[in-house]
């Protein structure tokens, strides 16, 4: 990998891409620490000292580089842009006219986007007012003696201004993610996430070592790494695995030339949810807290509530978050990936598995594949969720374990694509042919 990379800024065109990139991270990171109008910053410190736990929007903060609870004009991140895609990616299979343009190609996934990008705006807007009116009320930080003092100014119209600083802070982020997958290396939004989470590792890792007691420390935090490289490898050979299914394709027949005939495969990957399962379970687990905090109500149900859902430690807290995971993965598997429709393209296309008859029996077979291979796949993302809140029961440490979970996941995924587009485009640059 350290090989390509060197190569890659070697050659000249490559060079400026990834310098754009690496320009944009900056940006992004800078954003990032620049506060909203009307936030007292002394205030927000003071309480991001006295934190112990980022609660409720323990994942928004993870997204947003930490800037979420220092209430940036990148405060909210890319979170709304996640959200409004994964909307529109179950709409998709509800909604007739959106699968409709889907099939249609290029043009097609232009208007999709177009659609996420005005569905993004809305959620940045809503999730902005829930954010200020939170930070107002104290909420954002319970606890804390200034909570109330982190917006002075209550007004409608620094709230609004708020609001729109923050919104605006969105559609920049969406800009700029925009421009790095059309002039920089690998995807925009991916780039950007794994820049969030990617700047909270050193921060995390002197955290550990800070609160650690064996050695100063060090045991703990030489310990954290040796657990994150094993992490790392089982996350980087899950991620690679795949069942590839051989395809024929029979010759036709076109006037005097013959077409077809070449034999290719379907890759079904081990894990073909992705990380979207543990984003899902996560968002689903804070309802029930959320519910309790801005009820502040003090009967059984929420006492229950608090003792069982609110910290990640509680044996029914992991298990409902495992089980979660491991049906939400089957869920998105089922409707991202359609067996039935793959079977008829194959059909029409003249291709065939080896050994199974074209049509109802190939949809059937890729069917029972992908449920066989989804379950490990599950299981995997749930183990890997799970290593945070073991690390909370080991270590004491869960808001700063950095090797598990969402985190690992996305930095690894995004790692593995962006360094195979830049292996690729050096093979571009770089292929010698058979003449010399």
């Amino acid at each position: 990998m350290l090989s390509a990379f060197a190569r890659a800024f070697k050659t000249p065109d490559l060079r400026k891409k990834l310098l754009f990139t690496l320009g944009i991270m900056v940006l992004f990171r800078l954003g990032a620490h620049i506060p909203v109008p009307g936030v007292s910053f002394q205030a927000v410190n003071a309480c991001l000292k006295d934190q112990t736990s980022q609660g409720l929007f323990g994942l928004v903060n993870l997204f947003s580089g930490n800037a979420l609870l220092q209430l940036t004009i990148f405060a909210l991140g890319i979170m709304p842009y996640i959200t409004a895609s994964i909307i529109l990616q179950l709409l998709t299979v509800v909604i007739p006219r959106l699968e409709a343009l889907k099939k249609e190609g290029q043009a097609g996934t232009a208007k999709i986007t177009q659609y996420t990008r005005y569905l993004t705006i809305a959620l940045a807007v809503l999730q902005g007012t829930g954010i200020v009116a939170t930070a107002s009320s104290g909420a954002l930080f319970s606890g804390c003696a200034y909570a109330n003092q982190i917006v002075p100014d209550t007004s409608v119209f620094r709230i609004a201004v708020m609001v729109i600083t923050m919104t605006a802070g969105t559609s920049m982020i969406m800009w700029l993610g925009e421009l790095i997958t059309d002039r920089g290396i690998g995807n925009g939004m991916s780039i950007l996430i794994f820049t969030s989470i990617a700047a909270g590792f050193p921060g995390s890792m002197w955290a550990i070592k800070k609160s650690g007691t064996i050695g100063g420390g060090w045991v703990e935090f030489f310990s954290v790494i040796a657990v994150g490289v094993i992490v790392v490898m089982l996350v980087i050979f899950v991620e690679q695995a795949q069942r590839r299914i051989p395809v024929q394709y029979a010759k036709r027949m076109i006037g005097r030339r013959a077409f077809g005939g070449t034999s290719t495969y379907i890759p079904l990957k081990v894990n073909q949810a992705g990380v979207i399962p543990v984003i899902f379970a996560s968002s689903l687990l804070y309802i029930p807290a959320l519910l309790v905090q801005l009820t502040n109500s003090q009967s059984g149900w929420a006492g229950w509530i608090r003792t069982n859902f609110v910290k990640g430690d509680h044996p029914l807290y992991m298990l409902t978050y495992f089980l979660l995971i491991v049906f939400f993965a089957f869920f998105y598997v089922a409707i991202s990936f359609n067996p039935e429709e793959v079977a008829d393209n194959m059909k029409k296309y003249g291709g065939f598995i080896p050994g199974i008859r074209a049509g109802r029996p190939t949809a059937e077979y890729l069917n029972y594949v992908l449920t066989r291979i989804t379950w490990p796949g599950s299981l995997y993302l749930g183990l890997i969720a799970l290593i945070p809140m073991i690390a909370l029961v080991a270590f004491g440490q869960q808001t700063n374990f950095p090797f598990g979970g969402t985190s690992v996941l996305i930095v690894v995924g995004v790692g593995l694509e962006t360094v195979k587009q830049i292996e690729s485009q050096l093979q571009q640059r770089n292929y010698e042919g058979f003449l010399r």
